[in-house]
């Protein structure tokens, strides 16, 4: 009689018995994980088309223009959609400047005897910016002598300060210095002292004098055109903008009597291209992914996560109809922009310049802005649509995430009370066969012994 093996008996019937729920179980769990991992890769190249998206927005238009100075030491300018093109002159007489003032040999106040409450001297600005500095905690290490140091940092810890007026102590030539530079450039940023609230003393006398002047408050001077017979505009800022679409950046004045510079605005047909080429890489990229995701396999391979999912089958349907919308009468194709059969998109240059030499403003009216406060065009009807499926609050990703998650808790359990079930099947066929084991090596023995009396 062959011998029992009670373990690979109790394996074998408990495998057996288990079986088929295992396999489905093993089934649903693999389906659970394609499913959550093609929902991550949805995600991420639904949210890599959107990124795409926001940072040709944040350009102002796909459509570039380029802005430079005849002589660069001048400043610098750029210029978006809305700038024509075209040659400028403009004459730059004075830079603005911020001001700035030092007071020499401040000496540390003994505040022993300075009364109690607010000691209040106010940091004036000439637009009004004016704000209050408390000096009755300023002495932060509590010694009763208010140093040069704990008076700038009074000053740039007032509440009402915010960048108005930076305080710093230099020294030069051996003495320290206490220097007030204004946050605010030009005229309007003139910083003066009132120290009418501060206890009679050197600190008061010092502070309520006039400073020495570093760099004077100055306004900036600037011609449209040849000097004194062109448009002047003065203004406290360095940044000019008086020119649509073109913000000019000014660094240094020229000499007067000298010519005007020429600020020239030009069409930029690469970056125009490179803004396009992006916005259909990005595209082509997400199509891409949406034809993985939704294959249905063929020649024995298997179908994709999305192959049956409507859902996903919609969004691409969406997504395919925003190509063929109009925006301001006009389309994608308008713009030289066209599909093929598999969904990829393709530019045809000469279209889009013809397009372009007739309407200048084409690209920037079908391409719009996803600008949330007033999103507008093609970009603007793919952002609202993308945030249907990407929202972490209510987008359709995250409420089919936590649907999976819910999905794979539920396998996990019954993955455990499968190992259980398996676990006292395997225990009971071990006992069973075990006890089959000792009765036959008992009849074995039984056996021998008739046979030793035979012979």
């Amino acid at each position: 009689m062959a011998s029992i093996d009670p373990s690979t008996l109790a394996t074998n019937l408990a495998t057996a018995y288990t079986q088929s729920a295992r396999a489905l179980l093993t089934a649903q769990t693999k389906s659970a994980q394609a499913t959550s991992t093609a929902l991550s890769k949805l995600q991420s190249a639904l949210k890599a088309f959107d990124s795409a998206m926001d940072g040709l927005s944040n350009k102002k238009g796909l459509q570039q223009r380029s802005a430079a100075f005849s002589d660069t030491a001048l400043g610098t300018a750029e210029a978006n959609a809305a700038a024509i093109p075209g040659s400028y002159p403009i004459f730059v007489e004075r830079v603005a400047t911020s001001h700035q003032v030092a007071f020499e040999n401040l000496p540390p106040e003994d505040i022993s005897a300075w009364p109690a409450g607010p000691l209040n001297m106010t940091v004036k600005l000439a637009n009004g910016g004016n704000f209050v500095v408390n000096l009755a905690n300023a002495d932060s290490d509590g010694n009763k002598t208010l140093s040069q140091v704990e008076l700038a940092r009074a000053i740039n810890q007032a509440s009402g300060n915010g960048g108005k007026v930076s305080a710093q102590i230099v020294t030069v030539g051996g003495q320290s210095q206490l220097m007030l530079g204004s946050g605010v450039s030009g005229e309007g940023g003139k910083v003066s002292l009132d120290v009418t609230g501060l206890p009679a003393g050197a600190l008061r006398d010092k502070l309520g004098a006039a400073p020495k002047e570093l760099v004077a408050a100055q306004d900036a001077v600037v011609w449209l055109g040849e000097q004194n017979t062109g448009t002047r505009i003065q203004q406290g800022s360095n940044q000019l903008t008086a020119i649509p679409g073109v913000t000019v950046t000014l660094k240094k004045a020229q000499a007067n009597g000298s010519a005007a510079a020429v600020l020239s605005v030009a069409k930029d047909d690469g970056a125009t291209s490179a803004n396009i080429k992006t916005f259909i890489d990005a595209y082509n990229t997400l199509e891409k992914t949406l034809d993985e995701l939704t294959a249905v396999g063929k020649d024995g391979t298997a179908p994709a996560a999305f192959a049956s999912d409507a859902g996903v089958r919609s969004l691409r349907n969406r997504l395919g109809g925003i190509l063929r919308q109009e925006f301001g009468g006009l389309t994608l194709r308008d713009l030289g922009i066209n599909a093929d059969r598999s969904g990829q998109l393709s530019l045809d240059s000469k279209k889009l310049e013809k397009t372009l030499a007739a309407k200048p403003d084409a690209l920037d009216t079908v391409f719009g802005s996803t600008a949330t406060a007033a999103p507008s065009g093609l970009m603007g009807a793919f952002a609202a649509q993308l945030d249907k499926w990407t929202s972490s609050t209510k987008g359709q990703i995250q409420q089919r995430q936590t649907s999976v998650q819910t999905q794979q808790k539920a396998l996990n359990a019954r993955q455990t009370r499968l190992d259980t079930q398996y676990d006292t099947m395997y225990q009971r066929y071990l006992k069973q066969f075990t006890a089959l084991q000792q009765v036959q090596s008992r009849m074995s023995e039984t056996g021998n012994l008739f046979n030793a009396l035979g012979t």
